[in-house]
């Protein structure tokens, strides 16, 4: 989702609550969480935008926040709430959040200028702009590090006493190690807050942006939209009357370019209103295109409704998902796409799959029988009258733990180190059939027939687990895959990973169960030579 928003150059901010009751779901999108996904439609830069359309910024944002949630089904994204900062709610929320700052008397008046880029809705310091050429030869001051234009404002704006909350902003961080992850971001913001630490402006003169929340009491002032937006995580949990029910146990998922916002003014804000920061804060980095920072005057914005034509949803999904991590950018490029899908879905997954379930293998169609000679457990060193190998030993403890690996990586916001432990086990697996050759014994022979369904329930046992974890993932792809092995939808929470039951004593739901209808292929082979998606211009 939060890779998604970046590909067609916005921002989400989300606000996940943890999930109260977990029976009877895998997971939910992103750890087991309720995403509360929005839109931040305030502020000048959404003014201008509306204005160089030709339609009014109402029109505008219906139409962005339209896009967004079109997106969001293409991509079969599921959440809570949608929250827009237009709605009514939301206004009721700033104003209330306002008037407990201004009760709090942490706001005052007085003249303010400085360097403001409109593309960030920021002041800037004069150390974080310089001297630029456009392409024109034009010379222009611009944001060091965002590239964006600036212009020197002069006026008078309501402020928020930000420089008395440096210590308490330190302490907050000092006290809560995990407060902001990954790691490297909890320590950029430390060392944001070892310098001055400015008052902040909260308002703008409202001749010079109307779009926005008035100050209440103050029809010549609009509140600053970062504040207005960021409230928006307070409104999605009921604020004032509600939130108690959820506030402070919240995660708030954020790029790495909002993250003095979030991590510096909004803990600020809510101390100041009596409230605690949110519980964690996790950031993402950016998605680069073939080395490049995406950027629409550059056409290199990847389209992800082109993507989910040529590598379907389940498969963007898993690339971006696989290949994102976190702490550092990741570069997108349609080669590299086609080699992960093909890979790991199409051959790994879906090879293992075909050929456990194929009718030379499998005639009766039917989930296969374990034997407990052939595979025998109580023993370090494999029984010498059974067929299992050390390896096969290594196989099975490698997925009974994969649960646990799988759920320790998800609270971490490590996604891709998640798929990767399920990756590694396919490749277990895969040797694992490779190594006992099913095809070559014989079916006519009592003895080996009972090894060959050994092999293959052992198999199906791992692609159930595999199936059943990819749930949040591929979400199409996991259904089908549990639909061929007969898994009903009544069997794919987390108190059905019961991997292997027969090889520790116990009854096997499965076991003998018909097999469902053969889907095809798990996932098609991409060609290589497929053209590069469309880019946004």
């Amino acid at each position: 989702m939060y890779i998604a928003a970046h590909l067609i150059g916005m921002t989400l901010g989300v606000v996940a609550l943890p999930a109260q009751d977990e029976e009877g779901c895998l997971f939910d999108f992103l750890t087991c969480l309720f995403p509360l996904p929005g839109t931040d439609e305030h502020g000048l830069k959404i003014q201008t935008a509306a204005a160089a359309a030709g339609i009014s910024p109402e029109e505008f944002c219906d139409r962005v926040s339209a896009e967004f949630r079109e997106l969001f089904a293409q991509a079969d994204i599921s959440y809570t709430h949608f929250i827009r900062t237009t709605e009514l709610r939301h206004r009721q929320a700033v104003e209330c959040f306002w008037a407990a700052l201004q009760d709090g008397g942490w706001l005052y008046q007085a003249d303010y200028e400085g360097w403001y880029c409109t593309a960030e809705e920021s002041f800037l310091a004069a150390s974080q702009v310089t001297e630029s050429v456009d392409a024109q030869g034009s010379k222009q001051m611009v944001s060091i590090e965002s590239g964006h234009q600036v212009h020197w404002t002069r006026e008078k704006n309501y402020m928020f006493q930000l420089s008395k909350f440096q210590e308490p902003l330190q302490r907050w961080l000092w006290e809560n190690k995990g407060a902001i992850t990954p790691e490297p971001y909890y320590q950029q913001v430390l060392q944001g807050l070892e310098g001055d630490l400015p008052d902040l402006s909260v308002s703008r003169d409202r001749t010079r942006l109307h779009w926005g929340i008035p100050v209440p009491g103050d029809s010549t002032q609009t509140i600053y939209v970062w504040v207005d937006a960021l409230v928006n995580y307070l409104t999605v949990v009921g604020y004032p009357e509600k939130h108690g029910a959820w506030w402070p146990a919240v995660c708030h998922i954020v790029g790495k370019d909002i993250l003095k916002f979030h991590a510096i003014y909004w803990p600020a804000l809510l101390m100041a209103a009596g409230l605690e920061p949110p519980q964690r804060i996790w950031v993402h980095s950016h998605w680069t295109a073939e080395g490049q920072k995406m950027s629409k005057s550059l056409g290199n914005v990847v389209d992800p409704k082109e993507c989910f034509r040529h590598y379907t949803v389940d498969g963007f999904r898993y690339f971006l998902l696989r290949q994102g991590v976190p702490e550092r950018d990741c570069d997108y490029y349609d080669e590299k796409v086609v080699k992960l899908l093909n890979s790991e879905l199409a051959d790994a997954l879906g090879g293992l799959l075909n050929r456990c379930t194929a009718f030379a293998l499998n005639p009766r169609g039917a989930y296969p029988l374990f034997s407990e000679t052939c595979f025998p457990r109580d023993v370090e060193i494999p029984n010498r009258s059974g067929k299992a190998l050390t390896e096969d030993y290594k196989l099975v403890s490698s997925v009974e733990s994969l649960p646990v690996t799988v759920s320790t990586s998800f609270d971490r916001f490590q996604i891709y180190k998640a798929l990767e432990s399920i990756t590694e086990c396919v490749r277990q697996t895969n040797g694992f059939v490779q190594r006992h050759r099913p095809w070559k014994l014989r079916r006519e022979d009592p003895a080996e027939r009972e090894w060959q369904e050994t092999i293959l329930h052992v198999a199906l046992e791992c692609l159930r687990v595999y199936g059943l974890l990819l749930q949040p993932v591929v979400p199409a792809m996991a259904d089908k895959l549990l639909s061929r092995l007969g898994v009903s939808p009544t069997e794919r929470s987390l108190k059905d990973l019961d991997f292997l039951p027969r090889y520790h004593g116990r009854r096997c739901p499965f076991e003998g169960r018909k097999l469902g209808p053969d889907p095809g292929l798990l996932f098609p082979r991409l060609e290589k030579n497929l053209k590069p998606v469309n880019r946004i211009e």
